[in-house]
C-alpha cells in the first residue's frame, strides 16, 4: 500500500489518480520507471534537484505533499470504476479539510472530474475551491500518458510554479 506524504498547511498537495502497481509494491510515489513526475518537478522549478522515488518523503522539505484520489493500485488508471471514485470522495474531502494545503493539484482530469461531477474540465487553474484549497488540474506524468511530451509537461507544471511564486510576493 502507498501511504500519503502529507502535513498541515503545505503549499501544494499533488494528487495522483491512484498508485501504480510498482509504486504500491515498493511503497514510493511515482516509482514506475516510465513515470516522469520527479523529473518534471525538478525541471519545472519545484525542487532544486531531481528527487529519487525512494526519497519521496523529502518532498515535504519543499512544502509539497503527495496523495492519491483512490487507494487501490492498478496498472492503468482507467481500470478504476466510477464507484471507486464515489467511495473515496468523502475520505478525500476529510483529508484535504484536515490538512488545508493552499493548492490541491490533480494529476490528470479523471479524479477531479469524478470528485467535482463536471463533464468538461480544462487544464490549469479551476474557478472553484475544493475544501478551502485552490484547485489546479495538470497532465498526469505517467509514461502511459503519451499525449504529453516531457517538454509539454514541464511547461504545464511551470505555469503552476510561477503562479504560486508570484502570489508569495
Amino acid at each position: 500500500m502507498l501511504k500519503d506524504i502529507i502535513a498541515k498547511d503545505l503549499t501544494i498537495v499533488f494528487c495522483g489518480i491512484n498508485p501504480g502497481l510498482k509504486s504500491a509494491e515498493e511503497g514510493y510515489h511515482f516509482s514506475g520507471r516510465s513515470n516522469r513526475f520527479w523529473k518534471v518537478m525538478h525541471q519545472a522549478g519545484f525542487t532544486p534537484y531531481q528527487i529519487e522515488a525512494e526519497n519521496d518523503r523529502s518532498i515535504l522539505d519543499f512544502g509539497y505533499g503527495l496523495t492519491t484520489a483512490v487507494a487501490r493500485a492498478t496498472s492503468r488508471a482507467d481500470e478504476l470504476s466510477k464507484e471507486e471514485f464515489d467511495h473515496s470522495l468523502e475520505q478525500f474531502k476529510t483529508k484535504i479539510t484536515r490538512f488545508q494545503p493552499k493548492y490541491i493539484v490533480f494529476l490528470g482530469k479523471a479524479a477531479y472530474q469524478a470528485f467535482s461531477k463536471k463533464k468538461q474540465i480544462l487544464w490549469g487553474p479551476q474557478s472553484e475551491d475544493f475544501c478551502g484549497s485552490r484547485v489546479w488540474v495538470l497532465p498526469n506524468t505517467s509514461g502511459l500518458n503519451r499525449g504529453f511530451t516531457l517538454d509539454a509537461l514541464v511547461t504545464s507544471y511551470s505555469g503552476l510554479y510561477h503562479e504560486i511564486h508570484s502570489n508569495q510576493i
